[in-house]
C-alpha cells in the first residue's frame, strides 16, 4: 500500500522544470479551455443538453475503443473502408488526436509497458500515466524518434488528412454546429462536458488500469482487470486481458466481464461488417493463466 500512495503522490514533475515547446502549450490550453467549459455545466443544464452530452459520450468513446484501439492499433478485426473510416473519425470527436497520433502512443506502450520508455506508466507517478504524459510532447516522441511505428496508417491520405487537421475536426466543427442548434447549453455539455469525460474515462486505463484490480495472466507488466473501470471505459477496464491477448478483439473474455465495445463488434460481425474478428483460444488463455504467488508488481519492483 505504502508503495502505491508514493506514486499516486510523487510531485508533478511533467510542469515543472522542463521546457515546454509549442505543441506542448497549444495542447494544455486546448484541454484545460474544455475543462474551464465544464464549470459552466450547473447554470446551463437542460436534459436536451444532458441527453445529448450522453448520446455523443456513447459514440466517440466507442469510437475510441473500437476504431483507435482495438481496430487500427491492434488490428484485432477489419471492416469496411467506408465504415473504418466512419469509427475514425466518429473517435477523432473525442479530442484524443489524430488516429496516426493515438495509435503511436499506443503501440509504444505495448511494446515498452511499464518500462522507463514506456509512454505513459504510473512507474513515473499517477498524474503522469493519466494526463502529464500528454503534454509532455517530447518525451512523447522524442525518445522514439517520431511516428515510426504507423506506417500502414501514414499511407492514407484519410489518415494523414486528419493527423493535421484533427482539431478542426474535434472543436471547431462540432463546436459550431453545437452553439448554432442548442446554444450555450448544447455547446458546454455537448462539447465541453462530453470530451472531458470521454477523455478521462480513457485515460484512467493507463493510470488506474495499471495501479488497481486483479491479475488473472501472467504478462510480466502492472496492468490490471478492474470491473469499475470497464464499465467506465466501454470494457477496456479488463486490462490485464488486454495486454496477455493484445490482439483479441474480446478484453472481457470471461461471460460475467462486461465488454460493451466487444458486444458491438459482435453486431457487426454478425451482419457482416466486421471480419477477421481474433480472440484467444482456450489453450491460448489456459497457457498465461497466473499461477503463481508473485504479482507484476513485485517483478517490476525487483527489476529495477
Amino acid at each position: 500500500m505504502g508503495r502505491w500512495v508514493k506514486i499516486v503522490m510523487m510531485p508533478c514533475g511533467e510542469f515543472l522544470g522542463r521546457k515546454w515547446n509549442l505543441q506542448d502549450i497549444v495542447i494544455a490550453t486546448v484541454l484545460s479551455s474544455m475543462h474551464f467549459l465544464c464549470l459552466f455545466a450547473p447554470f446551463y443544464f437542460t436534459w436536451g443538453a444532458f441527453w445529448l452530452a450522453f448520446g455523443l459520450h456513447m459514440l466517440t468513446g466507442l469510437g475510441v475503443t473500437l476504431s483507435f484501439h482495438r481496430n487500427l492499433a491492434h488490428k484485432s478485426f477489419r471492416l469496411p473502408k467506408w465504415l473504418e473510416y466512419l469509427f475514425a473519425y466518429i473517435a477523432v470527436l473525442s479530442l484524443q488526436g489524430s488516429p496516426i497520433e493515438w495509435v503511436s502512443s499506443h503501440r509504444y506502450h505495448h511494446q515498452y509497458t511499464d518500462t522507463q520508455k514506456d509512454v505513459h506508466s504510473p512507474i513515473q507517478g499517477f498524474w503522469y500515466s493519466h494526463i502529464g504524459w500528454i503534454i509532455d510532447s517530447s518525451s512523447r516522441f522524442g525518445k522514439y524518434g517520431g511516428l515510426k511505428n504507423v506506417q500502414d496508417l501514414k499511407k492514407q491520405a484519410f489518415y494523414r488528412f486528419l493527423h493535421y487537421t484533427y482539431v478542426i475536426h474535434a472543436v471547431v466543427l462540432p463546436g459550431s454546429l453545437l452553439y448554432a442548434f442548442g446554444g450555450l447549453p448544447f455547446l458546454v455539455w455537448g462539447l465541453g462536458v462530453r470530451i472531458v469525460s470521454v477523455l478521462h474515462g480513457t485515460l484512467l486505463v493507463n493510470s488506474a488500469g495499471h495501479m488497481w484490480g486483479k491479475q488473472a495472466y501472467n504478462t510480466g507488466d502492472l496492468s490490471r482487470n478492474n470491473w469499475w473501470l470497464a464499465m467506465v471505459a466501454l470494457g477496456e477496464g479488463w486490462h490485464n486481458n488486454h495486454h496477455a491477448f493484445d490482439y483479441s478483439a474480446r478484453q472481457g473474455l470471461e461471460w460475467w466481464q462486461i465488454d460493451l465495445t466487444w458486444y458491438v463488434i459482435k453486431i457487426l460481425q454478425a451482419i457482416g461488417w466486421a471480419t477477421d474478428v481474433k480472440t484467444p483460444t482456450e489453450s491460448q488463455k489456459k497457457r498465461k493463466v497466473f499461477n503463481g504467488e508473485m504479482v507484476a508488481t513485485d517483478v517490476k519492483a525487483s527489476s529495477n
